[in-house]
């Protein structure tokens, strides 16, 4: 059971390890948990998911392998042989105990009556909660004792499974989240050194130096610690990117803050021979991308942001732009900057299922060597490492 359990959560993309399932099976064999399917979601779930933005994964894949179990006992019956539990119940029983189901027919006799009996209470059941979907069967006073919909004492109704609920669905990592949750993908790209002005109280060397001046205070300073790393960002706007400005928003707030080294600057559908940094005057203010190449060294990493659909041509001729005149394709603007920058990526806001549509995006992601990666947190986190090796 817990072989195919564990096969369907892999099938479900949840990176669960054996080590994980043998901590899970442990706990079942220290009776943890016992016949109740609500408990074993919990300890299953505690066990295997060791990530919370995992748990959306873990429900479907939940739901989907225990889809109709109410509980553990009708699975338990199908894996353990009836001789074997017939044995074991009787083992359990006194001699008194024996004589006294002998007495009553036998234990194939008291088994038919208890599933008489079951069969009974769950007709009742059954009527009782068509009476109170009905409405009209009850009163006004009866309605007023169970609540709104009918639910008291007299209908019962079984609550929906916690793994159908499906509370945090938000919390997996292909989704497009906030600004908080943009700075702690892009913190995978850091490289700390200690650069500046002395500012900072060095209590280590403080500590050491003081005990080597025969306990006379000897204070030691150093430069603050500083991410290092330098990017160059390059964002497309206007057109098919208005249904994208929120998450680029987003993307440059967290980026002004995250990276102290960082140049941004705007672009229309696809690089070509000029850039702008202020939109409101990009028509009179613009930039020769040429320049940017020969101010920024080769040590910083770019990263362009767009969704990459247009006019295949857009980027394979002269003249291909939408707005002007530009002498050389796109393709060779973008060239030289995997030419001169060893890691470039692209960012893309559009859902990754649907690039290969799309023959522009196709060309603009085999130009950036295949390193294109979906504007979500987990393509953040993937652009971020392939930036950092």
């Amino acid at each position: 059971m817990l072989i195919n359990f564990f096969l369907t959560l892999r099938k479900y993309k949840l990176p669960v390890t054996i080590r994980e399932l043998m901590d899970l099976i442990s706990a079942l064999q220290h009776r943890l948990v016992y016949a109740n399917v609500d408990d074993f979601y919990l300890l299953s779930r505690t066990a295997l998911v060791k990530d919370e933005k995992n748990y959306d994964k873990f429900d479907r894949a939940f739901s989907a392998y225990f889809k109709g179990l109410e509980d553990l006992t009708g699975l338990l019956e199908s894996l353990i042989p009836d001789e074997w539990l017939r044995h074991e119940f009787e083992k359990s029983l006194t001699p008194e105990d024996l004589k006294q189901i002998e007495s009553l027919g036998g234990l194939e006799k008291l088994i038919e009556a208890f599933k008489k009996a079951k069969e009974e209470a769950e007709k009742a059941e059954a009527k009782e909660g068509e009476e109170g979907e009905d409405g009209d069967k009850g009163n006004a006073d009866k309605e007023g004792r169970d609540g709104p919909g009918g639910m008291g004492k007299g209908k019962k109704k079984k609550a929906k499974k916690v793994w159908d609920e499906r509370q945090y669905k938000n919390l997996d990592d292909s989704v497009e989240l906030g600004t908080r949750n943009i700075k702690m993908a892009l913190r995978r790209l850091r490289k700390f050194a200690r650069t500046g002005v002395d500012d900072e109280l060095d209590i280590n060397d403080t500590i050491h130096s003081t005990a080597h001046n025969g306990g006379m205070l000897d204070i030691k300073m150093r430069p603050e610690r500083r991410n290092t790393v330098k990017v160059l960002l390059f964002l497309d706007i206007g057109g098919s990117m208005d249904a994208h400005v929120k998450i680029c928003e987003e993307l440059f707030s967290a980026s002004r803050t995250e990276f102290k080294h960082l140049e941004s600057y705007y672009f229309h559908n696809f690089i070509y021979e000029s850039v702008w940094k202020d939109n409101r005057r990009r028509m009179a203010e613009r930039l020769p991308t040429l320049e940017i190449l020969n101010k920024y060294s080769g040590d910083y990493k770019v990263v362009f942001v767009g969704d990459a659909t247009m006019a295949p041509y857009e980027i394979t001729h002269a003249g291909g732009s939408v707005e002007h005149w530009n002498e050389e394709p796109g393709s060779a603007w973008m060239g030289r900057f995997s030419e001169i920058y060893d890691k470039v990526i692209w960012l893309n806001p559009t859902p990754q299922e649907t690039w290969e549509y799309s023959s522009s995006v196709m060309m603009t992601q085999e130009l950036v060597g295949g390193n294109m990666y979906p504007l979500t947190i987990k393509g953040l986190e993937e652009g971020m490492s392939q930036l950092s090796k």
